[in-house]
């Protein structure tokens, strides 16, 4: 199996905390290289990723003919100009979310992906981990009878007003870092886009800090919550006419708390499905790794993103915010 060698652009906390350690780990992977201008900023990757090559800019990286891909966690107004960058210096791309501001960035992305024939796809996690594949079979089986309510919520409380995510010049918000989770994985278990879409948002300083959108697949009505200032909170609800699914740690388990699936059922006894040692940044990469060396498709193709940006884009739209 060939080795998949890839590089970092930027020695963000998350990539040197998370993704990067994720990439080294992952089945036929390997973290080859970082570009950072600080040194300094490279020696924790060093520390789990010997040999680590490290270049002084994003570019010269990107022209480091032993990179097969490249990891791109940069401030959210980058995500996209980068990520073309590296799939015309043909590398294959895999982009923090969101991967771009409007859906005319990813218009932009899916052209260039075919054009260079580089695979390009936004890290949405959540979709590679096994607890998800469960909740898809659990409403397949008609676990919850007739499916009547989604309710998703991903908060948390940004106490750094110098944060990336409190920026609006860099692309900051709740609704792009985390209410883009209840929306795909809504989407992602309906199978479908939303429709009716309306909205209330809660702008700070020319960022949303509180986002409730209303939308409707077919019969379903779905409530999404997401925002930079409330006690951290995250949670899915499936809710039908004989049963009720609760997933407390639906976006990123592990980190907050084991990925768990709580099936309720009318006689008050609760089915429980357990996912305590899945690590979906892995899987996330080895999936990465797998659609490239085969040519096959992504489970997250960036026709998926369109979708939740669309509804983002729709969302603001319907709260009069431009």
């Amino acid at each position: 199996m060939k080795t998949i060698n890839w590089g970092i652009l930027g020695a963000a906390r998350f990539a040197r905390e998370y993704m990067g350690r994720a990439i080294n780990e992952a089945r036929g992977a390997r973290l080859a290289a970082i570009a950072t201008s600080d040194p300094a900023k490279a020696r924790p990757f060093a520390e789990f990723a010997p040999g680590l090559q490290v270049h002084d800019n994003y570019d010269a990286l990107l022209a480091d003919p032993k990179i097969d891909a490249v990891y791109i966690p940069l401030p959210n107004t980058l995500h996209t100009p980068w990520a073309i960058k590296a799939m015309e210096a043909g590398k294959a791309a895999l982009v923090e979310k969101p991967i771009g501001m409007q859906v005319s960035d990813l218009d932009q992305l899916i052209t260039v992906s075919k054009q260079t024939g580089q695979l390009c796809a936004e890290a949405f996690m959540p979709v590679h981990h096994p607890q998800w594949v469960k909740l898809k079979e659990l409403l397949a089986e008609g676990a919850v009878g007739q499916l009547q309510v989604i309710r998703g919520i991903f908060t948390f409380k940004l106490g750094d007003a110098g944060n990336i995510r409190a920026q609006a010049d860099l692309g900051g918000g709740g609704l792009r870092d985390v209410g883009i989770y209840p929306i795909g994985m809504a989407r992602y278990a309906m199978g479908a886009d939303p429709t009716d879409i309306s909205a209330h948002i809660q702008m700070n300083n020319g960022v949303d800090t509180l986002a409730e959108i209303r939308c409707r697949f077919g019969d379903v009505v779905m409530h999404a919550m997401s925002g930079l200032s409330q006690m951290r909170h995250q949670e899915m609800v499936f809710h039908g006419n004989d049963g009720l699914i609760r997933m407390p740690f639906p976006f990123n388990s592990g980190v907050q708390g084991e990925g768990r699936i709580d099936l309720h059922h009318p006689d008050y006894s609760v089915q429980t499905w357990r996912y305590p040692f899945e690590r979906q940044y892995v899987l996330q990469v080895e999936s990465f790794c797998d659609s490239l060396r085969s040519n096959s498709a992504y489970p997250v193709p960036l026709e998926f993103s369109r979708g939740s940006q669309a509804v983002i884009d729709a969302a603001f739209e319907a709260a009069q915010i431009r």
